[in-house]
Protein backbone atom coordinates (compact mmCIF):
# COMPACT_ATOMS: atom_id res chain seq x y z
CA UNK A 1 0.00 0.00 0.00
CA UNK A 2 2.64 2.32 0.66
CA UNK A 3 4.66 1.39 -2.47
CA UNK A 4 1.33 1.88 -4.55
CA UNK A 5 0.77 5.82 -3.06
CA UNK A 6 4.24 6.98 -3.44
CA UNK A 7 4.09 5.78 -6.62
CA UNK A 8 0.69 7.94 -7.37
CA UNK A 9 2.64 10.73 -5.81
CA UNK A 10 5.64 10.56 -7.73
CA UNK A 11 3.15 10.16 -11.33
CA UNK A 12 1.49 13.40 -9.87
CA UNK A 13 4.85 15.32 -9.74
CA UNK A 14 6.06 14.55 -12.75
CA UNK A 15 2.68 15.56 -14.45
CA UNK A 16 2.42 19.25 -12.28
CA UNK A 17 6.58 19.69 -13.85
CA UNK A 18 5.31 18.54 -17.09
CA UNK A 19 2.23 21.14 -17.40
CA UNK A 20 4.65 23.96 -15.53
CA UNK A 21 6.97 23.50 -18.33
CA UNK A 22 4.77 23.49 -20.85
CA UNK A 23 2.51 26.77 -19.47
CA UNK A 24 2.26 29.88 -21.36
CA UNK A 25 5.53 32.32 -21.32
CA UNK A 26 6.15 35.71 -22.34
CA UNK A 27 2.84 37.06 -23.19
CA UNK A 28 4.80 39.62 -25.27
CA UNK A 29 6.05 37.63 -27.85
CA UNK A 30 6.58 40.22 -30.21
CA UNK A 31 8.98 41.92 -28.46
CA UNK A 32 10.92 38.50 -26.95
CA UNK A 33 12.43 35.60 -29.14
CA UNK A 34 13.78 32.69 -28.15
CA UNK A 35 15.17 29.40 -29.57
CA UNK A 36 13.61 26.79 -26.68
CA UNK A 37 17.30 26.19 -25.00
CA UNK A 38 17.33 27.36 -21.25
CA UNK A 39 20.57 28.91 -21.40
CA UNK A 40 19.83 31.18 -24.77
CA UNK A 41 19.27 34.57 -23.92
CA UNK A 42 15.88 36.47 -24.76
CA UNK A 43 16.69 38.59 -27.97
CA UNK A 44 14.31 42.07 -27.21
CA UNK A 45 12.52 43.91 -29.96
CA UNK A 46 14.55 47.56 -29.54
CA UNK A 47 11.53 50.18 -28.74
CA UNK A 48 12.99 53.24 -30.01
CA UNK A 49 10.86 56.05 -31.92
CA UNK A 50 12.08 58.70 -34.26
CA UNK A 51 15.54 56.76 -34.87
CA UNK A 52 19.16 57.53 -36.28
CA UNK A 53 22.17 55.61 -36.97
CA UNK A 54 25.86 56.88 -36.55
CA UNK A 55 29.19 55.01 -38.31
CA UNK A 56 32.37 55.71 -36.35
CA UNK A 57 35.20 53.58 -36.18
CA UNK A 58 33.66 50.19 -37.61
CA UNK A 59 30.62 51.13 -34.75
CA UNK A 60 27.24 51.73 -35.62
CA UNK A 61 25.07 53.53 -32.80
CA UNK A 62 21.83 54.02 -32.68
CA UNK A 63 19.96 56.45 -30.57
CA UNK A 64 16.13 57.48 -31.02
CA UNK A 65 12.64 58.45 -28.88
CA UNK A 66 13.13 56.27 -25.61
CA UNK A 67 9.52 54.36 -26.11
CA UNK A 68 7.94 51.07 -23.60
CA UNK A 69 10.42 49.78 -20.87
CA UNK A 70 12.91 52.15 -22.05
CA UNK A 71 11.04 55.75 -20.09
CA UNK A 72 11.23 54.18 -17.48
CA UNK A 73 14.90 54.61 -17.14
CA UNK A 74 14.93 58.51 -16.94
CA UNK A 75 14.64 61.18 -19.49
CA UNK A 76 17.13 61.89 -22.03
CA UNK A 77 18.92 60.02 -24.45
CA UNK A 78 20.35 55.93 -25.01
CA UNK A 79 22.61 54.36 -27.45
CA UNK A 80 22.63 50.46 -28.53
CA UNK A 81 25.89 49.77 -30.91
CA UNK A 82 26.51 46.85 -33.32
CA UNK A 83 29.24 46.26 -35.43
CA UNK A 84 27.07 45.38 -38.54
CA UNK A 85 23.63 46.84 -38.09
CA UNK A 86 21.90 43.46 -37.11
CA UNK A 87 23.47 42.34 -33.63
CA UNK A 88 22.75 45.14 -31.48
CA UNK A 89 23.81 45.53 -27.68
CA UNK A 90 22.60 48.25 -25.23
CA UNK A 91 22.04 50.70 -23.84
CA UNK A 92 25.59 51.09 -23.24
CA UNK A 93 25.88 54.70 -23.18
CA UNK A 94 28.38 56.13 -20.32
CA UNK A 95 25.96 57.63 -18.10
CA UNK A 96 24.03 54.52 -16.99
CA UNK A 97 23.40 53.77 -20.92
CA UNK A 98 22.17 57.23 -21.57
CA UNK A 99 24.56 59.63 -23.72
CA UNK A 100 22.33 62.60 -22.98
CA UNK A 101 20.67 63.11 -19.55
CA UNK A 102 18.17 65.98 -18.59
CA UNK A 103 20.94 67.30 -16.09
CA UNK A 104 23.53 67.75 -18.31
CA UNK A 105 21.56 69.66 -21.01
CA UNK A 106 18.71 72.08 -22.37
CA UNK A 107 15.23 70.14 -21.36
CA UNK A 108 13.42 68.46 -19.14
CA UNK A 109 10.54 66.82 -20.89
CA UNK A 110 9.67 65.31 -24.15
CA UNK A 111 13.22 64.45 -25.51
CA UNK A 112 12.58 63.73 -29.34
CA UNK A 113 14.00 62.86 -32.56
CA UNK A 114 18.42 62.89 -31.75
CA UNK A 115 20.79 63.39 -34.66
CA UNK A 116 24.67 62.83 -33.93
CA UNK A 117 27.20 63.36 -36.20
CA UNK A 118 31.15 64.64 -36.00
CA UNK A 119 32.44 67.76 -37.01
CA UNK A 120 35.81 70.02 -35.86
CA UNK A 121 36.91 67.07 -34.00
CA UNK A 122 34.11 66.94 -31.63
CA UNK A 123 30.85 64.86 -31.66
CA UNK A 124 27.29 66.88 -32.06
CA UNK A 125 23.93 65.67 -30.90
CA UNK A 126 21.18 67.75 -32.72
CA UNK A 127 17.73 67.30 -30.67
CA UNK A 128 14.33 68.07 -29.56
CA UNK A 129 13.17 68.83 -26.04
CA UNK A 130 10.54 71.01 -24.74
CA UNK A 131 8.98 71.71 -28.82
CA UNK A 132 12.74 73.15 -29.26
CA UNK A 133 15.48 72.38 -30.57
CA UNK A 134 19.33 72.08 -29.00
CA UNK A 135 22.96 71.25 -30.03
CA UNK A 136 24.92 69.28 -27.21
CA UNK A 137 28.77 68.43 -27.80
CA UNK A 138 30.25 64.81 -26.76
CA UNK A 139 33.90 63.46 -26.86
CA UNK A 140 32.49 60.36 -27.23
CA UNK A 141 29.42 59.04 -29.32
CA UNK A 142 28.95 56.93 -26.39
CA UNK A 143 28.38 60.46 -24.45
CA UNK A 144 28.12 62.31 -22.12
CA UNK A 145 26.44 65.36 -24.57
CA UNK A 146 26.34 68.16 -22.72
CA UNK A 147 25.45 71.64 -23.25
CA UNK A 148 24.80 75.22 -21.46
CA UNK A 149 21.20 74.64 -20.92
CA UNK A 150 19.90 76.71 -23.82
CA UNK A 151 18.21 76.12 -27.03
CA UNK A 152 18.66 77.78 -30.32
CA UNK A 153 16.52 80.50 -30.14
CA UNK A 154 13.43 80.43 -32.61
CA UNK A 155 10.36 82.76 -32.32
CA UNK A 156 7.52 79.73 -32.85
CA UNK A 157 8.81 75.90 -31.52
CA UNK A 158 10.10 73.88 -33.75
CA UNK A 159 11.09 70.05 -33.23
CA UNK A 160 13.02 67.37 -35.57
CA UNK A 161 16.66 68.71 -36.58
CA UNK A 162 18.52 67.40 -38.78
CA UNK A 163 22.17 69.41 -39.76
CA UNK A 164 23.61 68.72 -42.99
CA UNK A 165 26.87 69.45 -44.52
CA UNK A 166 27.40 71.10 -47.98
CA UNK A 167 30.05 72.70 -49.54
CA UNK A 168 31.39 74.30 -46.19
CA UNK A 169 27.98 75.02 -44.64
CA UNK A 170 25.93 73.85 -42.71
CA UNK A 171 22.62 73.53 -42.79
CA UNK A 172 19.25 72.93 -40.27
CA UNK A 173 16.65 71.44 -41.34
CA UNK A 174 13.60 71.16 -39.25
CA UNK A 175 9.96 71.44 -38.08
CA UNK A 176 8.57 74.55 -37.19
CA UNK A 177 4.81 74.22 -35.90
CA UNK A 178 2.29 76.44 -36.99
CA UNK A 179 -0.78 75.82 -38.74
CA UNK A 180 1.09 72.15 -38.98
CA UNK A 181 4.34 70.60 -38.93
CA UNK A 182 6.13 72.53 -41.55
CA UNK A 183 9.73 71.91 -43.07
CA UNK A 184 11.98 74.42 -43.30
CA UNK A 185 15.73 74.63 -43.86
CA UNK A 186 17.78 77.98 -42.56
CA UNK A 187 21.48 78.17 -43.02
CA UNK A 188 24.12 77.66 -39.78
CA UNK A 189 26.72 80.02 -38.16
CA UNK A 190 29.80 77.98 -37.55
CA UNK A 191 29.77 77.51 -34.38
CA UNK A 192 26.17 75.37 -34.62
CA UNK A 193 25.32 77.40 -31.78
CA UNK A 194 22.71 79.89 -34.42
CA UNK A 195 21.02 80.32 -37.68
CA UNK A 196 21.23 82.80 -39.90
CA UNK A 197 18.15 84.17 -39.56
CA UNK A 198 18.02 85.82 -43.05
CA UNK A 199 18.42 82.81 -44.96
CA UNK A 200 15.67 81.12 -43.17
CA UNK A 201 12.69 79.65 -45.58
CA UNK A 202 9.96 77.03 -45.43
CA UNK A 203 10.80 73.93 -47.65
CA UNK A 204 7.20 72.65 -48.05
CA UNK A 205 4.28 71.47 -45.79
CA UNK A 206 2.10 68.30 -46.31
CA UNK A 207 -0.66 69.18 -48.89
CA UNK A 208 -0.49 66.05 -50.81
CA UNK A 209 -3.52 63.30 -50.65
CA UNK A 210 -1.34 60.72 -49.20
CA UNK A 211 0.14 63.11 -46.65
CA UNK A 212 -3.40 63.98 -45.17
CA UNK A 213 -5.43 60.87 -45.19
CA UNK A 214 -7.33 61.84 -42.59
CA UNK A 215 -7.52 65.48 -43.97
CA UNK A 216 -7.18 66.63 -40.33
CA UNK A 217 -6.86 70.73 -39.75
CA UNK A 218 -3.44 70.47 -38.47
CA UNK A 219 -1.25 68.78 -41.56
CA UNK A 220 2.50 66.87 -40.23
CA UNK A 221 5.44 67.14 -42.52
CA UNK A 222 8.19 66.23 -40.41
CA UNK A 223 11.15 64.17 -39.88
CA UNK A 224 13.25 65.89 -42.47
CA UNK A 225 16.87 63.69 -43.76
CA UNK A 226 18.70 64.48 -46.91
CA UNK A 227 21.33 63.29 -48.72
CA UNK A 228 23.33 64.28 -52.03
CA UNK A 229 23.18 62.11 -55.27
CA UNK A 230 24.48 63.28 -57.88
CA UNK A 231 24.04 66.98 -57.65
CA UNK A 232 20.67 66.37 -56.87
CA UNK A 233 19.64 67.24 -52.89
CA UNK A 234 17.24 64.41 -51.50
CA UNK A 235 14.51 65.75 -48.90
CA UNK A 236 13.21 62.81 -47.49
CA UNK A 237 10.56 63.33 -44.49
CA UNK A 238 7.33 61.66 -43.23
CA UNK A 239 3.78 62.69 -43.54
CA UNK A 240 0.62 61.88 -41.98
CA UNK A 241 0.01 62.00 -37.84
CA UNK A 242 2.36 59.58 -36.16
CA UNK A 243 -0.52 57.70 -34.88
CA UNK A 244 -2.36 57.57 -38.03
CA UNK A 245 -1.59 54.04 -39.69
CA UNK A 246 -0.92 56.05 -43.27
CA UNK A 247 1.95 57.35 -41.08
CA UNK A 248 4.50 57.15 -44.19
CA UNK A 249 8.15 57.99 -46.12
CA UNK A 250 8.24 60.12 -49.29
CA UNK A 251 10.78 62.28 -50.66
CA UNK A 252 11.36 65.86 -52.69
CA UNK A 253 14.02 66.80 -54.96
CA UNK A 254 16.01 69.81 -55.46
CA UNK A 255 19.24 71.40 -57.67
CA UNK A 256 20.28 73.28 -54.22
CA UNK A 257 20.34 72.45 -50.57
CA UNK A 258 17.54 75.63 -49.61
CA UNK A 259 14.87 74.43 -52.76
CA UNK A 260 12.74 74.91 -54.26
CA UNK A 261 11.37 71.36 -53.85
CA UNK A 262 9.98 69.26 -56.13
CA UNK A 263 7.83 66.38 -53.77
CA UNK A 264 8.54 63.30 -56.11
CA UNK A 265 5.05 61.60 -57.40
CA UNK A 266 6.34 58.16 -56.38
CA UNK A 267 5.80 59.02 -52.97
CA UNK A 268 5.03 57.48 -50.68
CA UNK A 269 8.22 55.05 -51.06
CA UNK A 270 7.87 53.52 -47.53
CA UNK A 271 3.79 52.81 -46.03
CA UNK A 272 1.74 50.04 -44.32
CA UNK A 273 1.28 48.45 -47.88
CA UNK A 274 4.86 48.16 -48.81
CA UNK A 275 5.86 46.87 -45.23
CA UNK A 276 3.19 45.01 -43.90
CA UNK A 277 3.11 47.09 -40.42
CA UNK A 278 1.27 50.27 -39.56
CA UNK A 279 3.21 53.87 -39.38
CA UNK A 280 6.32 53.25 -40.55
CA UNK A 281 8.36 56.58 -40.88
CA UNK A 282 10.63 59.02 -39.43
CA UNK A 283 14.16 57.88 -39.29
CA UNK A 284 17.36 58.79 -40.85
CA UNK A 285 19.64 57.08 -43.99
CA UNK A 286 23.28 55.13 -43.03
CA UNK A 287 25.13 53.69 -45.45
CA UNK A 288 26.24 49.72 -44.77
CA UNK A 289 28.65 47.80 -45.83
CA UNK A 290 29.38 47.38 -49.34
CA UNK A 291 28.26 51.16 -49.68
CA UNK A 292 24.57 50.01 -49.13
CA UNK A 293 21.33 52.29 -48.13
CA UNK A 294 19.45 52.05 -45.66
CA UNK A 295 16.80 54.15 -43.57
CA UNK A 296 16.24 53.22 -39.86
CA UNK A 297 12.61 54.22 -38.41
CA UNK A 298 10.03 53.41 -36.31
CA UNK A 299 6.56 51.37 -37.24
CA UNK A 300 3.48 51.17 -34.59
CA UNK A 301 3.68 48.23 -32.25
CA UNK A 302 0.71 46.66 -33.71
CA UNK A 303 -1.80 46.76 -35.99
CA UNK A 304 -4.20 47.97 -33.08
CA UNK A 305 -1.45 49.78 -30.70
CA UNK A 306 0.55 52.28 -31.67
CA UNK A 307 2.79 52.22 -28.34
CA UNK A 308 5.21 51.38 -27.75
CA UNK A 309 6.49 52.06 -31.36
CA UNK A 310 9.49 49.89 -32.59
CA UNK A 311 12.55 50.37 -34.14
CA UNK A 312 13.35 48.72 -37.80
CA UNK A 313 15.54 49.05 -40.68
CA UNK A 314 14.64 49.03 -44.60
CA UNK A 315 17.42 49.12 -47.49
CA UNK A 316 17.05 52.14 -50.48
CA UNK A 317 18.48 51.80 -53.76
CA UNK A 318 18.51 54.50 -56.64
CA UNK A 319 17.03 53.34 -59.34
CA UNK A 320 15.85 54.21 -62.98
CA UNK A 321 11.73 54.55 -63.87
CA UNK A 322 9.82 53.99 -66.96
CA UNK A 323 11.10 57.16 -68.43
CA UNK A 324 14.97 56.77 -66.99
CA UNK A 325 14.20 59.48 -64.27
CA UNK A 326 16.43 58.47 -61.43
CA UNK A 327 14.07 57.80 -58.52
CA UNK A 328 14.88 56.39 -54.71
CA UNK A 329 12.89 53.42 -53.90
CA UNK A 330 12.81 50.86 -50.80
CA UNK A 331 13.07 47.37 -50.70
CA UNK A 332 10.31 45.62 -49.06
CA UNK A 333 12.00 42.42 -49.05
CA UNK A 334 14.39 43.42 -46.79
CA UNK A 335 12.59 44.95 -44.10
CA UNK A 336 13.56 43.87 -40.33
CA UNK A 337 13.18 44.96 -37.23
CA UNK A 338 16.12 45.43 -34.75
CA UNK A 339 16.67 43.60 -31.70
CA UNK A 340 19.18 43.15 -28.97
Amino acid sequence: MKKGLSDVLMIFVLVLGVSCSNGKGDSNSENNDTTGKVNEPKVKQIQLADPTIFHHNDTYYLYGTSQGDLTEKGLGFLVFTSDDMENWEGPVGKSNGFVLTENNAFGNEEFWAPQVFEYDDKFYMAYTANESIAIATSDSPLGPFTNSGEALYAETKQIDPFVFFDDGKAYLYHVRLDKGNRIFVAEMEDDLKSIKPETLRECFSAEKQWENTELVDWPVAEGPTVLKHNEKYYLIYSANDFRNPDYAVGYATSDSPIGPWEKSDKSPIINRTLVGESGPGHGDVIMGKNDKMHYVLHTHFSNTSVHPRKTAIIQLTFTEDEDGNEILKAENETFTYLKS
